[in-house]
């Protein structure tokens, strides 16, 4: 009877979890600026209790990002004036302007397109296969979300994959039962030229004996081809769901903590001259992702594939396995039909806009924007350019015919009956015009609005630490650690901030982070950039549980996989990718952004924050 009360109790404490937490965590850190009626303990009670809020996610992410529209202004930290317009600032824009693009290109299945026409050239022999799921995924997962990119390759994944077990399982009869009818040929001849005297004796039952050998045969390659086929549906599932979430690293607006960083630079470091761009951003990420992408590959090959590379790339045998798998993907991509007018102007627009970004500054050499606008300031940035090709999808009409074409959607059309005259039907019928290549309905489905909100609600953060001077005290309480070497320095944070990340949100992680490091590297004299963005990187390297990112809760859910399985393979992927950060942060990264030295426009910043130089 005890038992189950506490059973009940336990069962009810957490099933109201939520507003235990909501309730409790205030009043327990609300000693703080009681104690310590300071503008840094009423910042850093407002830091915690939103840190707390967000790892335990007791409310949605959006709304905790908006406490301090009400926290700061009544503990006198910032106006609300200042406050509010924290939520949408120019790297907001970029964040739209880039998930416009995305929404396009999904909307007209351009993303499924360029993704099986690769395919189709890579082939379905298991390494190459998995190899090219990954090039794709980690190519589309820079310009839209790792989450939808995840949500479309994996069923393609598998369905090709099943398709290959099939075609294996049909070939093993077809041989088993060719043996079967070989051995009964065999043994009828020999039964001929028995002894007559032998005629009259009982004859042994041979045919049962094979069709015994043949059951006993079947069932142990039915069990070795699922077990094979076991260990590929989870190789295959994890690295598509792993190269989401590298492959968004590689650009600037292919995961929110990217964006997150080049906002907290230009809140924190506005005299920065515009160091972390789309162009600045893809220098050094592309290089590391692609290094990344290539390490997990080999290591997921050894680890669900083995070493047996004549099984795995084929050599240039091909088989009707193969040509089935093939089949499968020649008729899906035959589904989409031809390329249409609205897949090539997405195509189109989207081509441009990289271009545009690329060219926009590219700093080893004037950009058009520096040429035409930027002269006397940053009037032209990525998020004017990603705005303005964005607004394209809502003028250019989705088919060419728009000019001579008139449609007419039919409404209700089975309660229209034939005794109804042609003036009622016509009442059913509604003019219809050519429709954009997006529209207001398809935009508000798609737009995770609430990312806009959390980015807002950390610069909000980083605003009133640096007004409160919580971000002077940080940097000040962290200063011994100038005695370590940089690269320690480096390692030792991404270390933390992959660990912390695989149990909360990556936007959660680098807003909390992020200021801290600023107000440390600047505090040590080091080059803000040096920690902030290879820690802004790990925070996207979350491969070792299934809650961890949305792209690992998708594969998991396809019920293949267990949580050691992605744990195994999580673990030793995280150290490949922070060894990759670090190596690239000490390499190219180096010399792309002087890291070296320590920046003028950082220095300026202590300066006017804590008013000596």
């Amino acid at each position: 009877m005890g038992c189950s009360k506490a059973s009940l109790v336990l069962r009810w404490l957490l099933l109201h979890r939520n507003y235990i937490i909501i309730f409790s965590v205030p009043l327990l850190i609300l000693p703080l600026p009681l104690v310590l009626p300071t503008p840094e303990a009423r910042c850093g009670f407002a830091i915690i209790l939103m840190a707390l809020f967000w790892c335990t996610e007791c409310m949605p992410l959006a709304i905790t990002a908006l406490l301090p529209v009400v926290l700061f202004p009544m503990m006198g930290i910032m106006e609300s004036g200042k406050v509010c317009v924290q939520y949408l600032k120019d790297t907001n824009m970029l964040f739209i302007g880039g998930l416009l693009v995305a929404i396009a290109v999904e909307h007209w299945n351009l993303h499924k397109r360029i993704a099986l026409s690769v395919l189709l050239v890579v082939g379905v022999r298991p390494a190459l296969l998995m190899l090219g799921f990954m090039i794709v995924t980690a190519f589309l997962s820079m310009w839209i979300s790792n989450t939808a990119t995840t949500a479309m390759m994996l069923p393609i994944s598998q369905a090709v994959l099943e398709q290959l077990s099939a075609t294996e399982a049909d070939s093993d009869e077809k041989e088993l039962r060719a043996g079967q009818v070989n051995q009964a040929f065999e043994l009828t001849e020999v039964n001929i030229k028995q002894p007559l005297d032998n005629a009259q004796g009982e004859k042994p039952n041979n045919n049962a004996d094979v069709e015994e050998g043949i059951n006993a045969l079947s069932e142990r390659r039915r069990k070795a081809r699922e077990a094979k086929y076991l260990r590929l549906f989870k190789g295959m599932s994890l690295s598509v769901c792993y190269s989401a979430s590298i492959g968004g690293t590689a650009t600037l607006t292919g995961t929110t903590p990217n964006l997150i960083l080049k906002g907290q630079m230009d809140e924190i470091f506005p005299d920065n001259n515009d160091v972390i761009n789309f162009a600045s951003w893809f220098g050094f990420a592309f290089p590391n992702m692609v290094l990344m992408l290539v390490l997990s590959w080999l290591w997921l090959q050894c680890m669900y594939l083995g070493f047996n590379f004549k099984q795995s790339f084929g050599c240039g045998t091909k088989n009707e396995g193969d040509k089935d798998a093939y089949k499968v993907m020649k008729n899906e991509y035959k589904k989409l039909g031809p390329m249409s007018f609205a897949e090539g102007a997405v195509l189109v627009i989207f081509i441009f806009l990289v271009i545009l970004w690329f060219t926009r500054e590219p700093g080893f050499m004037p950009g058009w924007a520096t040429e035409l606008f930027n002269k006397n300031g940053q009037f032209v940035t990525d998020g004017t350019v990603a705005i303005f090709m964005s607004t394209l999808f809502f003028v250019i009409p989705s088919r060419v015919d728009f000019l001579c074409s008139i449609k007419y959607e039919e409404r209700d059309e089975e309660a229209v009956g034939e005794e109804q005259d042609e003036v009622e039907k016509e009442k059913k019928r509604k003019l219809k015009g050519t429709p954009t290549l997006l529209n207001w309905k398809v935009v508000h489905e798609r737009m995770p609005w609430n990312i806009v909100l959390l980015l807002g609600g950390g610069f909000a953060l980083a605003s009133g630490s640096e007004e409160s001077g919580l971000s002077v005290w940080l940097g000040q309480s962290l200063s011994p650690l100038k005695s370590i070497p940089p690269f320690a320095i480096s390692m030792i944070l991404c270390l933390l901030v992959g660990t912390f990340t695989e149990c909360s949100s990556n936007t959660a992680t680098t807003t909390l982070f992020l200021p801290i490091l600023a107000s440390m590297a600047t505090t040590i004299g080091l080059h803000p950039l040096y920690v902030m963005l290879p820690c802004t990187i790990s925070a996207s390297l979350a491969f070792m549980l299934p809650v961890a990112t949305p792209p690992n809760a998708i594969a998991f859910s396809y019920g293949n996989l267990k949580v050691l399985d992605m744990a195994k393979a999580g673990f030793i992927l995280n150290i490949i990718g922070i060894l990759c950060i670090n190596l690239g942060i000490n390499t190219w990264g180096m010399a792309m952004f002087k890291l070296d030295t320590f920046p003028s426009w950082a220095n300026n910043t202590l300066v006017n924050i804590t008013g000596t130089p």
